[in-house]
């Protein structure tokens, strides 16, 4: 179900945003879905979880709930049970914990009323709650994937295209295998290397020993806790849940390891799964949505993207991008005033490679860079 044949050529449909009175937004993304085939998969009293980014507070960037509401209303209608669904991030701010991740999520509009069904939490309270997913990857032994999305019986990822200022561009791959990661494995995906401890700060609260899945944690003697690397794997779990800045520490990884990594995740969390991928190319904004703030959108709203195949999708959405000209006054025409048909993204984050993820994606078997764009 997950693999796709690297000789063939997947289809990507796609809307443009213009509008009548008989034909709203939301009318014409229903009418995208289906005609990309989206009733082929069987809906009837399925578990369906619809991965989406709920925006950091203050962010505007992030989709509507009307898309999600008519969405919601669509699969319920097929015999769905769907839920939204996102992990906790790794770093502190709104969504770091699922009492504040739900708070925000219902401020932006992600709630019962406004986008038609619950919101769940992937990775529990305090990132906690996952999965090891096997898939003997070439960085990743066994992502750890939010409860959630695991225990789910498809997954629709409905993403907000934009840049990032790690991984390039945010898009499909970015919203599943980053996404749906709990937040040790959030830390695994940035992580270079092993952790290590500076005593100086670490308090013996014990928290990483408890939630250490190797056994690799201890405290010692003088109640500092103190690394196993013979057991340590380098998941970055006793990071992520150190409450004590400084304490526990791990060394960044590179653009293109980092997108490789997020591809195996991908493949994890679509393992043996049903998936379909919605892809808004709106406010696309130079960084993430993770952001407590969305900088000038540096091209002018194009459409909506939908397919099977998410590493089409993401390279369909750069190459629209990419094609379309570039709006004035903001971060990418400050530095690059006439950007024409550049690589807008590799211009804004000229550290990042984004085609790396999108090449090891497909060499795992999550999809083909080639694809057919068909305007409906």
């Amino acid at each position: 179900m997950l693999m796709f044949n690297c000789m063939e050529v997947s289809k990507v449909y796609f809307t443009n945003l213009r509008t009548t009175p008989s034909s709203s937004l939301p009318t014409k993304m229903e009418r995208l879905v289906r005609r990309a085939g989206i009733e082929r998969i069987d809906f009837k009293n399925q578990f369906v979880a619809i991965k989406i980014h709920f925006g950091e507070p203050g962010n505007l960037a992030y989709i509507r709930p009307n898309y999600v509401a008519r969405m919601v209303t669509f699969l319920s209608s097929l015999g769905a049970k769907p839920f939204l669904t996102d992990s906790n991030t790794l770093y502190s701010g709104g969504r770091s914990n699922a009492v504040d991740h739900l708070q925000s999520a219902a401020e932006n509009g992600f709630n019962p009323i406004s986008a038609k069904c619950n919101v769940i939490i992937a990775d529990g309270l305090k990132g906690t709650n996952y999965r090891e997913v096997p898939v003997d990857g070439e960085y990743c032994r066994a992502p750890k994937i939010g409860a959630a999305v695991v225990d789910a019986d498809i997954v629709l990822s409905m993403t907000h295209f934009k840049g990032h200022e790690q991984t390039g561009f945010g898009g499909t791959l970015k919203n599943l295998g980053m996404g749906a990661a709990s937040v040790g494995g959030k830390l695994e995906l940035h992580s270079s290397s092993q952790p290590v401890i500076d005593a100086e700060s670490c308090t013996g609260c014990g928290i990483c020993v408890k939630y250490c899945a190797h056994d690799a944690v201890h405290l010692g003697e003088n109640r500092k806790a103190v690394i196993d690397y013979a057991h340590c794997v380098g998941c970055g779990q006793c990071v992520a849940l150190c409450q004590y800045e400084g304490a526990v520490q791990g060394e960044a990884d590179t653009s293109e390891r980092l997108n490789c990594k997020i591809a195996e995740y991908t493949k994890a969390v679509l393992l043996d799964k049903p998936h379909f991928h919605v892809s808004f190319i709106m406010n696309v904004s130079p960084e993430c949505d993770c952001w407590n703030h969305n900088d000038a959108a540096i091209v002018p709203d194009l459409g909506i993207a939908a397919s099977f195949d998410p590493v089409a999708l993401d390279q369909a959405c750069v190459d629209l991008v990419i094609k379309a000209p570039a709006l004035t006054n903001n971060r990418l025409t400050d530095r690059h005033p006439h950007p024409k048909e550049a690589d807008k993204f590799c211009l804004i984050h000229p550290d990042t490679n984004w085609a790396a993820g999108l090449d090891h994606a497909a060499k795992i078997g999550l999809g083909t860079r080639e694809y057919k764009l068909i305007e409906i």
